[in-house]
């Protein structure tokens, strides 16, 4: 018969404990990835049903709640008292006002005059309703008539404007119209092809594509003209988007290239910097001769430029505020205690906006009333790091602050700098909006010439400049002007007003 191995107590005193160990450190593990599917299912319920505003309202428990202990409830009997007053009787509600109609919008007069007039009647006033009124766009084709002549023996006619396309047939209106659905009223083509149909003319797709390319091409050296403007400015802001490209190895599928956005907020300029992946070889071989500061997320590509001598980085607070807002589902308390300190850094913000203030005059209110807070802020992060867990969501939110912490506070050092990155994030806008339309880029050349565009009118709209103006005006003057003269095209305020484009 075999022998059972005998055990002492304290052999099995060890394995209980190990076997706790183990126990705790796996219940441990199971609270961790329980705090994050809470996590994950919260923020999964937001994107579905919030808000998508990021605006942080913190609670006024003080004033919206009242302590009632220690009350004596015996005597919070109610009383009553009469009270008695006058106040005016509220008359007949006047008649709504009308929409006061521009002055510059022309006038058609249509005379309504009364029938059956005898004969003596005098004409004394008129009385005028105005009615806003609106025709669908119209196509109408434009003549060029040149008279033919014989001058003994040679025929003189008078040569054709130049026109955006040679030997085409549309003119820089119906392109500049044609672009500007596209890419600012996010029409795609096609859908642009039946609104023509509807009217009685029929453009073929293919047709109107072949515009598109030409008109690009076009604009090509302008696009040039403006990525030197941008690369020469001392501060700029950067971020990146995806963008579905279609793919010519396999019928249906795509691949996604991203826009690389660079903002210049001093010169209310944007450029759109296509590629076809995400990594840094984008933002490096574009701001290779840079020299400034640069306003990032923290995204990895841009850490090439940490220890770059003449590239000063920022980071963004817009996005360390986004981690803690997303933290409130899962830490409330903490959360909405660095969110209120955040909020009182963007009130310093508000308050030299609205007061209109000199870099240097912002720069001395932030070392007043901005540093100080921060100084709590990172107190605050470090003490709270040790307490939280490394992959909850709140845990996330302290490290990603504290990673980037000296690009954080560095907008501090210079009234130019802005606190966030959010001006560039207001000019990807318009292109996450079309591609909700669009879908995708037909190739990397569409995606390309969808960058050119959308530089030129995102600049349009810093600038106040009517779009569709200043690109009909360009199209037709672009191919007559010298390479030296083209920068006097570009849609910035010193270039144009809307009396020029007119």
């Amino acid at each position: 018969m075999q022998k059972q191995p005998v055990t002492s107590d304290s052999d099995s005193i060890i394995l209980l404990q190990k076997q706790n160990e183990s126990l705790a450190k796996i219940n441990q593990e199971q609270h961790q990835q329980i705090a994050y599917l809470k996590q994950a299912l919260a923020q999964l319920k937001r994107m579905i049903f919030g808000q998508k505003r990021e605006r942080f309202m913190p609670e006024q428990n003080a004033q919206m709640s009242l302590e009632l202990q220690g009350i004596d409830r015996a005597n919070d009997q109610p009383q009553t008292e009469q009270v008695s007053y006058q106040r005016n009787k509220p008359g007949k509600k006047g008649k709504a006002i009308r929409l006061q109609l521009p002055a510059h919008l022309p006038r058609e007069r249509t005379v309504i005059d009364v029938e059956c007039l005898e004969a003596g009647a005098k004409k004394i006033g008129e009385h005028i309703t105005e009615i806003a009124e609106y025709i669908p766009g119209k196509l109408f084709v434009k003549q060029y008539v040149r008279p033919k002549y014989v001058q003994g023996e040679t025929i003189l006619i008078a040569p054709l404007p130049t026109l955006p396309i040679p030997q085409g047939n549309a003119g820089p209106g119906l392109l500049a119209h044609l672009l500007i659905s596209k890419f600012v009223d996010h029409l795609p083509f096609y859908r642009q092809v039946q609104q023509f149909k509807r009217e009685g003319v029929k453009i073929a797709e293919s047709t109107i594509s072949g515009w598109f390319t030409k008109s690009c091409q076009l604009l090509e050296p302008l696009y040039g003209c403006l990525r030197e403007k941008i690369q020469q400015s001392d501060y700029l802001n950067a971020d990146e988007t995806p963008i579905p490209v279609q793919s010519s190895y396999k019928k249906g599928a795509t691949h996604t290239g991203y826009h690389w956005v660079y903002h210049a907020p001093l010169q209310n300029m944007v450029y759109f910097d296509y590629r076809k992946g995400r990594g840094r070889e984008g933002p490096q071989e574009f701001l290779k001769d840079f020299k400034g500061a640069l306003q990032t997320d923290g995204y990895a590509a841009y850490e090439i430029f940490n220890n770059h001598k003449d590239v000063t980085l920022l980071a963004c607070m817009a996005h360390a505020r986004r981690y803690f807002d997303k933290a409130t589902d899962n830490d409330k308390a903490r959360a909405e205690h660095a969110l209120e300190l955040i909020q009182q850094l963007y009130a310093v913000e508000r308050r030299a906006k609205q007061q209109a203030l000199e870099f240097e005059h912002r720069y001395q209110l932030r070392i007043q009333e901005a540093v100080p807070v921060l100084d709590t802020f990172h107190h605050w992060l470090k003490e709270n790091m040790a307490q939280v867990l490394p992959k909850s969501a709140i845990g996330k939110a302290i490290a990603y602050s504290l990673k980037l912490w000296p690009r954080l506070i560095r907008y501090t050092e210079n009234g130019k700098w802005s606190i966030d990155n959010n001006l560039v994030e207001n000019s990807i806008r318009p292109l996450a909006l079309g591609r909700k339309n669009y879908l995708f880029a037909g190739s990397h050349q569409a995606a390309k010439y969808a960058d050119m565009l959308y530089s030129f009118l995102g600049t349009c709209k810093m600038n106040d400049i009517n779009p569709f103006d200043w690109l009909k005006y360009t199209l037709e003057k672009i191919p007559d002007t010298k390479l030296s003269q083209l920068n006097t095209l570009l849609p910035l305020k010193d270039n144009f007003d809307q009396t020029k484009l007119q």
